[in-house]
Protein backbone atom coordinates (compact mmCIF):
# COMPACT_ATOMS: atom_id res chain seq x y z
CA UNK A 1 0.00 0.00 0.00
CA UNK A 2 1.37 3.39 -1.01
CA UNK A 3 2.08 6.07 1.57
CA UNK A 4 -0.65 8.31 0.11
CA UNK A 5 -3.24 5.54 0.26
CA UNK A 6 -2.24 4.64 3.84
CA UNK A 7 -2.66 8.28 4.79
CA UNK A 8 -6.11 8.42 3.20
CA UNK A 9 -7.23 5.20 4.89
CA UNK A 10 -5.93 6.47 8.23
CA UNK A 11 -7.87 9.72 7.78
CA UNK A 12 -11.06 7.81 6.91
CA UNK A 13 -10.66 5.58 9.97
CA UNK A 14 -10.14 8.64 12.17
CA UNK A 15 -13.28 10.28 10.73
CA UNK A 16 -15.33 7.13 11.31
CA UNK A 17 -14.03 6.89 14.86
CA UNK A 18 -14.79 10.54 15.53
CA UNK A 19 -18.28 10.08 14.09
CA UNK A 20 -18.92 7.01 16.23
CA UNK A 21 -17.69 8.85 19.33
CA UNK A 22 -19.90 11.84 18.54
CA UNK A 23 -22.94 9.60 18.05
CA UNK A 24 -22.24 7.79 21.31
CA UNK A 25 -22.02 11.14 23.10
CA UNK A 26 -25.46 12.09 21.77
CA UNK A 27 -26.97 8.74 22.77
CA UNK A 28 -25.48 9.12 26.25
CA UNK A 29 -26.89 12.64 26.55
CA UNK A 30 -30.34 11.45 25.50
CA UNK A 31 -30.16 8.52 27.91
CA UNK A 32 -29.08 10.81 30.75
CA UNK A 33 -32.14 12.99 30.19
CA UNK A 34 -34.48 10.14 29.23
CA UNK A 35 -33.24 7.11 31.24
CA UNK A 36 -36.01 4.85 29.90
CA UNK A 37 -34.46 5.14 26.40
CA UNK A 38 -31.22 3.35 27.29
CA UNK A 39 -32.73 -0.14 27.36
CA UNK A 40 -33.96 0.29 23.76
CA UNK A 41 -30.51 0.91 22.22
CA UNK A 42 -29.73 -2.79 21.56
CA UNK A 43 -33.35 -3.78 20.86
CA UNK A 44 -35.15 -3.80 17.47
CA UNK A 45 -36.32 -0.37 16.39
CA UNK A 46 -39.91 -1.67 16.31
CA UNK A 47 -39.78 -2.00 20.13
CA UNK A 48 -38.97 1.68 20.49
CA UNK A 49 -41.68 2.63 17.97
CA UNK A 50 -44.16 0.40 19.84
CA UNK A 51 -43.39 2.21 23.11
CA UNK A 52 -43.87 5.66 21.61
CA UNK A 53 -47.28 4.81 20.16
CA UNK A 54 -48.47 3.02 23.26
CA UNK A 55 -51.65 4.54 24.69
CA UNK A 56 -51.00 6.47 27.92
CA UNK A 57 -52.08 4.82 31.15
CA UNK A 58 -55.62 5.63 32.25
CA UNK A 59 -55.95 8.29 34.94
CA UNK A 60 -58.31 11.02 36.00
CA UNK A 61 -58.45 13.67 33.29
CA UNK A 62 -59.02 17.31 34.30
CA UNK A 63 -61.91 19.12 32.64
CA UNK A 64 -59.41 21.50 31.01
CA UNK A 65 -57.88 18.52 29.19
CA UNK A 66 -61.19 16.98 28.14
CA UNK A 67 -62.27 20.33 26.74
CA UNK A 68 -58.99 20.82 24.82
CA UNK A 69 -59.02 17.25 23.47
CA UNK A 70 -62.57 17.70 22.20
CA UNK A 71 -61.51 20.80 20.29
CA UNK A 72 -58.46 19.04 18.85
CA UNK A 73 -60.62 16.12 17.71
CA UNK A 74 -63.03 18.58 16.07
CA UNK A 75 -60.08 20.13 14.20
CA UNK A 76 -58.89 16.69 13.07
CA UNK A 77 -62.43 15.82 11.93
CA UNK A 78 -62.78 19.08 10.00
CA UNK A 79 -59.37 18.65 8.36
CA UNK A 80 -60.22 15.08 7.33
CA UNK A 81 -63.52 16.15 5.77
CA UNK A 82 -61.91 19.14 4.04
CA UNK A 83 -59.27 16.84 2.56
CA UNK A 84 -61.96 14.59 1.10
CA UNK A 85 -61.40 11.54 3.29
CA UNK A 86 -64.40 9.17 3.54
CA UNK A 87 -66.65 9.73 6.56
CA UNK A 88 -65.88 6.28 7.98
CA UNK A 89 -62.13 6.93 7.67
CA UNK A 90 -62.46 10.27 9.46
CA UNK A 91 -64.44 8.63 12.25
CA UNK A 92 -61.83 5.89 12.61
CA UNK A 93 -59.02 8.47 12.69
CA UNK A 94 -60.75 10.32 15.54
CA UNK A 95 -61.50 7.12 17.49
CA UNK A 96 -57.94 5.83 17.29
CA UNK A 97 -56.42 9.21 18.04
CA UNK A 98 -58.62 9.75 21.09
CA UNK A 99 -57.57 6.34 22.43
CA UNK A 100 -53.84 6.63 21.63
CA UNK A 101 -53.23 10.41 21.87
CA UNK A 102 -49.88 10.42 20.07
CA UNK A 103 -48.91 12.81 17.28
CA UNK A 104 -45.87 12.92 15.06
CA UNK A 105 -44.88 16.60 15.17
CA UNK A 106 -41.36 16.41 13.74
CA UNK A 107 -41.45 16.74 9.94
CA UNK A 108 -41.68 20.02 8.15
CA UNK A 109 -44.23 20.18 5.35
CA UNK A 110 -42.26 18.29 2.70
CA UNK A 111 -43.42 16.20 -0.20
CA UNK A 112 -43.61 12.56 0.90
CA UNK A 113 -40.78 11.69 -1.49
CA UNK A 114 -38.39 13.77 0.66
CA UNK A 115 -36.36 11.23 2.72
CA UNK A 116 -36.63 13.28 5.91
CA UNK A 117 -40.43 12.99 5.78
CA UNK A 118 -40.62 9.52 4.23
CA UNK A 119 -38.54 7.68 6.83
CA UNK A 120 -40.24 9.48 9.71
CA UNK A 121 -43.58 8.23 8.41
CA UNK A 122 -42.10 4.74 8.05
CA UNK A 123 -41.06 4.90 11.71
CA UNK A 124 -44.55 6.04 12.75
CA UNK A 125 -46.14 3.22 10.79
CA UNK A 126 -43.84 0.75 12.56
CA UNK A 127 -45.29 1.82 15.88
CA UNK A 128 -48.89 2.11 14.75
CA UNK A 129 -48.95 -1.24 12.93
CA UNK A 130 -47.51 -2.94 16.02
CA UNK A 131 -50.63 -1.76 17.87
CA UNK A 132 -53.02 -2.85 15.11
CA UNK A 133 -53.93 0.70 14.11
CA UNK A 134 -55.20 1.64 10.67
CA UNK A 135 -54.99 5.45 10.83
CA UNK A 136 -52.21 8.00 11.19
CA UNK A 137 -52.31 11.72 12.03
CA UNK A 138 -49.20 13.84 11.55
CA UNK A 139 -48.60 17.53 12.14
CA UNK A 140 -46.31 19.16 9.59
CA UNK A 141 -44.65 22.47 10.43
CA UNK A 142 -45.50 24.93 7.64
CA UNK A 143 -44.23 28.19 9.13
CA UNK A 144 -40.76 27.26 7.83
CA UNK A 145 -39.06 28.94 4.88
CA UNK A 146 -39.12 27.57 1.35
CA UNK A 147 -35.32 27.47 1.56
CA UNK A 148 -33.71 26.43 4.86
CA UNK A 149 -30.15 26.28 3.54
CA UNK A 150 -28.50 26.07 0.12
CA UNK A 151 -30.87 24.13 -2.13
CA UNK A 152 -32.48 22.49 0.88
CA UNK A 153 -35.98 22.93 2.22
CA UNK A 154 -39.57 22.47 0.99
CA UNK A 155 -38.86 24.54 -2.13
CA UNK A 156 -36.20 22.05 -3.24
CA UNK A 157 -36.17 18.33 -3.92
CA UNK A 158 -33.36 15.96 -4.84
CA UNK A 159 -34.14 13.56 -7.69
CA UNK A 160 -31.47 11.15 -8.95
CA UNK A 161 -28.97 13.07 -6.84
CA UNK A 162 -29.76 16.34 -8.64
CA UNK A 163 -31.44 19.46 -7.12
CA UNK A 164 -34.92 20.23 -8.43
CA UNK A 165 -36.67 23.58 -7.93
CA UNK A 166 -40.13 22.37 -6.80
CA UNK A 167 -42.15 25.44 -7.76
CA UNK A 168 -39.76 26.91 -10.32
CA UNK A 169 -39.40 30.07 -8.24
CA UNK A 170 -36.60 32.57 -8.59
CA UNK A 171 -34.13 32.97 -5.73
CA UNK A 172 -35.73 36.29 -4.77
CA UNK A 173 -39.13 34.60 -4.39
CA UNK A 174 -37.76 31.84 -2.16
CA UNK A 175 -35.21 33.40 0.17
CA UNK A 176 -37.04 34.66 3.24
CA UNK A 177 -40.44 33.40 2.11
CA UNK A 178 -42.49 30.85 4.05
CA UNK A 179 -44.56 27.89 2.91
CA UNK A 180 -47.57 29.93 4.03
CA UNK A 181 -46.58 32.83 1.77
CA UNK A 182 -49.12 34.07 -0.71
CA UNK A 183 -50.68 35.06 -2.94
CA UNK A 184 -50.03 32.57 -5.73
CA UNK A 185 -50.24 31.12 -8.12
CA UNK A 186 -47.87 28.27 -7.27
CA UNK A 187 -47.57 25.09 -9.27
CA UNK A 188 -45.27 22.07 -9.48
CA UNK A 189 -42.85 23.11 -12.21
CA UNK A 190 -40.09 20.74 -10.98
CA UNK A 191 -37.30 22.62 -12.74
CA UNK A 192 -33.88 20.92 -12.77
CA UNK A 193 -30.92 23.18 -12.13
CA UNK A 194 -28.63 21.06 -14.27
CA UNK A 195 -29.04 19.89 -17.89
CA UNK A 196 -29.86 16.31 -18.84
CA UNK A 197 -31.67 15.46 -15.60
CA UNK A 198 -35.05 14.55 -17.09
CA UNK A 199 -34.77 10.90 -16.02
CA UNK A 200 -37.41 8.28 -15.32
CA UNK A 201 -37.80 9.27 -11.65
CA UNK A 202 -38.55 12.91 -12.46
CA UNK A 203 -40.93 11.87 -15.24
CA UNK A 204 -42.78 9.63 -12.79
CA UNK A 205 -43.03 12.39 -10.19
CA UNK A 206 -44.36 14.84 -12.77
CA UNK A 207 -47.09 12.35 -13.70
CA UNK A 208 -48.19 12.00 -10.06
CA UNK A 209 -48.28 15.60 -8.87
CA UNK A 210 -51.30 17.86 -9.43
CA UNK A 211 -51.11 20.23 -12.40
CA UNK A 212 -53.41 22.89 -10.94
CA UNK A 213 -52.39 26.24 -9.46
CA UNK A 214 -52.45 26.96 -5.72
CA UNK A 215 -52.69 30.10 -3.60
CA UNK A 216 -49.88 29.06 -1.24
CA UNK A 217 -46.97 26.60 -1.46
CA UNK A 218 -48.33 24.81 1.63
CA UNK A 219 -51.63 24.17 -0.17
CA UNK A 220 -49.77 22.65 -3.11
CA UNK A 221 -47.71 20.26 -0.97
CA UNK A 222 -50.72 19.17 1.09
CA UNK A 223 -52.68 18.42 -2.10
CA UNK A 224 -49.74 16.53 -3.57
CA UNK A 225 -49.29 14.43 -0.42
CA UNK A 226 -52.94 13.37 -0.55
CA UNK A 227 -52.20 11.93 -4.00
CA UNK A 228 -48.79 10.50 -3.12
CA UNK A 229 -49.74 8.74 0.13
CA UNK A 230 -51.79 5.81 -1.27
CA UNK A 231 -49.35 5.35 -4.14
CA UNK A 232 -46.24 5.30 -1.93
CA UNK A 233 -47.63 3.81 1.29
CA UNK A 234 -50.59 1.72 0.09
CA UNK A 235 -54.10 1.64 1.49
CA UNK A 236 -53.47 0.05 4.87
CA UNK A 237 -53.41 3.38 6.72
CA UNK A 238 -55.75 6.33 6.37
CA UNK A 239 -53.38 9.30 6.52
CA UNK A 240 -54.21 12.82 7.67
CA UNK A 241 -51.65 15.62 7.66
CA UNK A 242 -52.49 18.82 9.52
CA UNK A 243 -50.40 21.96 9.49
CA UNK A 244 -50.26 25.48 10.93
CA UNK A 245 -53.38 26.65 9.12
CA UNK A 246 -55.30 23.92 10.92
CA UNK A 247 -53.65 25.05 14.17
CA UNK A 248 -54.76 28.62 13.45
CA UNK A 249 -58.34 27.33 13.15
CA UNK A 250 -57.92 25.33 16.37
CA UNK A 251 -56.68 28.38 18.26
CA UNK A 252 -59.61 30.37 16.83
CA UNK A 253 -61.99 27.67 18.09
CA UNK A 254 -60.53 28.17 21.57
CA UNK A 255 -60.71 31.94 21.42
CA UNK A 256 -64.39 32.15 20.36
CA UNK A 257 -65.27 30.01 23.38
CA UNK A 258 -65.62 32.14 26.50
CA UNK A 259 -65.08 29.03 28.66
CA UNK A 260 -61.84 28.02 26.93
CA UNK A 261 -58.74 27.86 29.12
CA UNK A 262 -56.70 29.47 26.33
CA UNK A 263 -58.95 32.51 26.14
CA UNK A 264 -59.33 32.93 29.91
CA UNK A 265 -55.67 32.42 30.79
CA UNK A 266 -53.70 33.72 27.81
CA UNK A 267 -55.83 36.69 26.76
CA UNK A 268 -57.95 37.66 29.76
CA UNK A 269 -55.57 37.05 32.65
CA UNK A 270 -53.37 40.18 32.68
CA UNK A 271 -50.37 38.36 34.18
CA UNK A 272 -50.31 34.88 32.66
CA UNK A 273 -48.94 35.77 29.20
CA UNK A 274 -46.33 38.02 30.83
CA UNK A 275 -45.29 35.15 33.12
CA UNK A 276 -44.86 32.87 30.10
CA UNK A 277 -42.62 35.41 28.38
CA UNK A 278 -40.65 36.02 31.58
CA UNK A 279 -40.13 32.27 31.86
CA UNK A 280 -38.74 32.13 28.34
CA UNK A 281 -36.38 34.99 29.09
CA UNK A 282 -35.28 33.24 32.27
CA UNK A 283 -34.38 30.09 30.36
CA UNK A 284 -32.42 32.14 27.83
CA UNK A 285 -30.17 33.49 30.59
CA UNK A 286 -29.73 30.21 32.50
CA UNK A 287 -27.88 26.91 32.02
CA UNK A 288 -30.57 25.59 29.62
CA UNK A 289 -30.04 28.54 27.29
CA UNK A 290 -30.00 28.05 23.55
CA UNK A 291 -32.88 25.57 23.34
CA UNK A 292 -36.06 27.60 23.66
CA UNK A 293 -35.71 30.96 21.98
CA UNK A 294 -38.32 33.69 22.25
CA UNK A 295 -38.55 34.04 18.49
CA UNK A 296 -41.95 35.72 18.56
CA UNK A 297 -44.60 36.31 21.20
CA UNK A 298 -47.33 33.69 20.61
CA UNK A 299 -48.01 34.61 16.95
CA UNK A 300 -46.07 35.18 13.75
CA UNK A 301 -47.05 38.15 11.60
CA UNK A 302 -47.34 37.52 7.84
CA UNK A 303 -47.00 40.52 5.58
CA UNK A 304 -46.18 40.61 1.86
CA UNK A 305 -45.41 36.90 1.92
CA UNK A 306 -42.84 37.11 4.70
CA UNK A 307 -42.95 35.92 8.31
CA UNK A 308 -42.08 38.52 10.95
CA UNK A 309 -41.78 38.32 14.76
CA UNK A 310 -44.00 40.22 17.18
CA UNK A 311 -43.60 41.50 20.72
CA UNK A 312 -46.40 41.71 23.27
CA UNK A 313 -46.18 45.18 24.82
CA UNK A 314 -48.88 46.73 27.02
CA UNK A 315 -51.62 44.50 25.63
CA UNK A 316 -50.67 44.98 21.97
CA UNK A 317 -48.77 42.87 19.47
CA UNK A 318 -46.06 45.12 18.04
CA UNK A 319 -43.81 44.65 15.02
CA UNK A 320 -40.42 45.44 16.62
CA UNK A 321 -38.87 46.27 13.25
CA UNK A 322 -41.23 49.19 12.65
CA UNK A 323 -42.87 49.80 16.03
CA UNK A 324 -46.25 49.36 14.34
CA UNK A 325 -49.19 47.91 16.27
CA UNK A 326 -50.35 44.79 14.43
CA UNK A 327 -53.20 43.73 16.72
CA UNK A 328 -54.60 44.14 20.20
CA UNK A 329 -54.05 41.07 22.37
CA UNK A 330 -57.79 40.45 22.51
CA UNK A 331 -60.02 37.76 21.07
CA UNK A 332 -61.82 39.88 18.40
CA UNK A 333 -58.60 41.35 16.96
CA UNK A 334 -56.72 38.05 16.95
CA UNK A 335 -59.65 36.07 15.54
CA UNK A 336 -59.93 38.43 12.57
CA UNK A 337 -56.25 38.05 11.77
CA UNK A 338 -56.22 34.29 12.29
CA UNK A 339 -59.00 34.08 9.72
CA UNK A 340 -57.11 36.05 7.06
CA UNK A 341 -53.80 34.32 7.99
CA UNK A 342 -51.97 37.54 8.80
CA UNK A 343 -51.41 35.98 12.24
CA UNK A 344 -50.27 32.36 12.59
CA UNK A 345 -49.67 30.66 15.98
CA UNK A 346 -46.06 30.08 16.93
CA UNK A 347 -44.61 26.74 18.05
CA UNK A 348 -45.31 27.31 21.75
CA UNK A 349 -48.96 28.07 21.06
CA UNK A 350 -49.16 25.07 18.72
CA UNK A 351 -47.85 22.75 21.43
CA UNK A 352 -50.26 24.24 23.95
CA UNK A 353 -53.37 23.37 21.91
CA UNK A 354 -52.08 20.14 20.31
CA UNK A 355 -50.19 18.52 23.17
CA UNK A 356 -49.87 20.29 26.55
CA UNK A 357 -53.56 21.03 27.13
CA UNK A 358 -55.15 17.90 25.56
CA UNK A 359 -52.51 15.50 26.92
CA UNK A 360 -51.14 14.29 23.58
CA UNK A 361 -47.66 12.74 23.33
CA UNK A 362 -45.54 14.72 20.87
CA UNK A 363 -42.84 13.01 18.81
CA UNK A 364 -40.23 15.31 17.32
CA UNK A 365 -36.78 15.82 15.88
CA UNK A 366 -33.34 16.55 17.22
CA UNK A 367 -34.29 19.80 19.03
CA UNK A 368 -37.76 18.92 20.26
CA UNK A 369 -36.69 16.38 22.95
CA UNK A 370 -35.03 19.30 24.74
CA UNK A 371 -37.16 22.37 24.03
CA UNK A 372 -40.55 20.66 24.50
CA UNK A 373 -39.99 19.71 28.19
CA UNK A 374 -38.75 23.26 28.73
CA UNK A 375 -41.99 24.60 27.20
CA UNK A 376 -43.98 22.45 29.61
CA UNK A 377 -41.90 23.80 32.49
CA UNK A 378 -42.50 27.41 31.46
CA UNK A 379 -46.27 26.83 31.25
CA UNK A 380 -46.40 25.02 34.60
CA UNK A 381 -44.25 27.64 36.27
CA UNK A 382 -46.57 30.39 35.01
CA UNK A 383 -49.56 28.49 36.44
CA UNK A 384 -47.75 28.00 39.73
CA UNK A 385 -46.88 31.69 40.01
CA UNK A 386 -50.53 32.55 39.32
CA UNK A 387 -51.70 29.92 41.84
CA UNK A 388 -54.25 28.42 39.42
CA UNK A 389 -55.20 25.13 37.75
CA UNK A 390 -53.71 22.74 40.29
CA UNK A 391 -55.40 19.78 38.55
CA UNK A 392 -53.75 20.64 35.22
CA UNK A 393 -50.35 21.09 36.90
CA UNK A 394 -50.72 17.69 38.56
CA UNK A 395 -51.67 16.07 35.23
CA UNK A 396 -48.64 17.61 33.53
CA UNK A 397 -46.34 16.44 36.34
CA UNK A 398 -47.52 12.83 35.98
CA UNK A 399 -47.81 12.51 32.18
CA UNK A 400 -46.52 9.22 30.75
CA UNK A 401 -43.70 10.12 28.31
CA UNK A 402 -45.26 13.41 27.19
CA UNK A 403 -42.68 13.81 24.43
CA UNK A 404 -39.84 11.87 22.84
CA UNK A 405 -37.46 11.68 19.91
CA UNK A 406 -39.51 10.30 17.04
CA UNK A 407 -38.49 12.20 13.88
CA UNK A 408 -35.49 11.13 11.76
CA UNK A 409 -34.96 8.16 14.06
CA UNK A 410 -34.39 5.99 10.99
CA UNK A 411 -31.46 7.11 8.85
CA UNK A 412 -31.48 5.30 5.51
CA UNK A 413 -29.70 6.06 2.23
CA UNK A 414 -32.31 4.41 0.00
CA UNK A 415 -34.04 7.04 -2.15
CA UNK A 416 -37.82 6.83 -1.55
CA UNK A 417 -38.62 7.85 -5.12
CA UNK A 418 -36.26 5.19 -6.46
CA UNK A 419 -37.82 2.59 -4.15
CA UNK A 420 -41.24 3.55 -5.42
CA UNK A 421 -40.07 3.50 -9.03
CA UNK A 422 -38.65 0.00 -8.66
CA UNK A 423 -41.20 -1.67 -6.46
CA UNK A 424 -44.28 0.52 -6.15
CA UNK A 425 -46.22 -0.15 -2.92
CA UNK A 426 -44.54 -3.48 -2.29
CA UNK A 427 -41.26 -1.66 -1.66
CA UNK A 428 -42.76 0.12 1.34
CA UNK A 429 -43.99 -3.12 2.93
CA UNK A 430 -40.65 -4.80 2.35
CA UNK A 431 -38.83 -1.80 3.77
CA UNK A 432 -40.94 -1.81 6.96
CA UNK A 433 -40.31 -5.52 7.44
CA UNK A 434 -36.59 -5.08 6.85
CA UNK A 435 -36.16 -2.06 9.08
CA UNK A 436 -38.27 -3.32 11.98
CA UNK A 437 -35.68 -5.92 13.01
CA UNK A 438 -32.68 -3.56 12.94
CA UNK A 439 -31.49 -2.43 16.36
CA UNK A 440 -32.28 1.09 17.53
CA UNK A 441 -28.56 1.97 17.61
CA UNK A 442 -28.08 0.74 14.04
CA UNK A 443 -31.29 2.19 12.60
CA UNK A 444 -30.43 5.74 13.65
CA UNK A 445 -27.22 5.58 11.60
CA UNK A 446 -24.70 8.34 12.11
CA UNK A 447 -27.32 10.69 13.67
CA UNK A 448 -26.25 13.46 11.30
CA UNK A 449 -28.87 15.86 12.64
CA UNK A 450 -27.33 15.62 16.11
CA UNK A 451 -23.58 15.16 15.76
CA UNK A 452 -23.08 18.11 13.39
CA UNK A 453 -25.02 20.44 15.68
CA UNK A 454 -23.01 22.60 18.11
CA UNK A 455 -26.03 22.74 20.41
CA UNK A 456 -25.79 19.02 21.11
CA UNK A 457 -22.04 19.22 21.59
CA UNK A 458 -22.59 22.01 24.11
CA UNK A 459 -25.36 20.10 25.88
CA UNK A 460 -23.13 17.03 26.23
CA UNK A 461 -20.43 19.23 27.72
CA UNK A 462 -22.86 20.86 30.17
CA UNK A 463 -24.18 17.47 31.28
CA UNK A 464 -20.67 16.13 31.76
CA UNK A 465 -19.71 19.17 33.84
CA UNK A 466 -22.93 19.05 35.87
CA UNK A 467 -24.02 22.50 34.69
CA UNK A 468 -27.37 20.95 33.74
CA UNK A 469 -28.78 17.77 35.27
CA UNK A 470 -31.94 15.66 34.95
CA UNK A 471 -32.76 16.78 38.51
CA UNK A 472 -33.01 20.45 37.51
CA UNK A 473 -36.43 22.01 38.07
CA UNK A 474 -36.46 23.05 34.39
CA UNK A 475 -36.44 19.34 33.49
CA UNK A 476 -39.20 18.31 35.91
CA UNK A 477 -41.85 18.01 33.19
CA UNK A 478 -39.96 15.82 30.72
Amino acid sequence: MSFRRKKRVKREVEELTAGADAKQAVLESLAALYPWMRSYHPRPIRDYAFRLFEAPASKTVPEIRRHALTKLLDTIKNAGERNGLPINAVSQICREFEKRRVMQTGPHLFLLTEPEAYYTHIFSLLGLSAHGCSTYVSYAVSTVSLVEKARKGPGWLTVDGKPINVFGLSRSRMIGYSLLAGPGPYRFDLLPTEPDTEGEALTLLRSLLPTTHFERPAHAIKAANLILWPRMFGGRFAFLQIDDEDIADLVADHLVDENSWLRMRLLEDPKFAANILAGLDGLASGPWSGWLARGTDFFWFYENGKRRPLRLIAGELIDPATGTKVACFTAPDILKRLANRSLVPNLLLMFLVVSILPGVRALGGSYQPIYYPLMRYVVCRALEVAGVDEDLRQALATDDVPGAWGHRVIECDDDPLELFLNGRNAAMSDLIDRLSDISFAEACGSMRGFVSDPSWQELHSRLRQGLVTPADEEWAFS
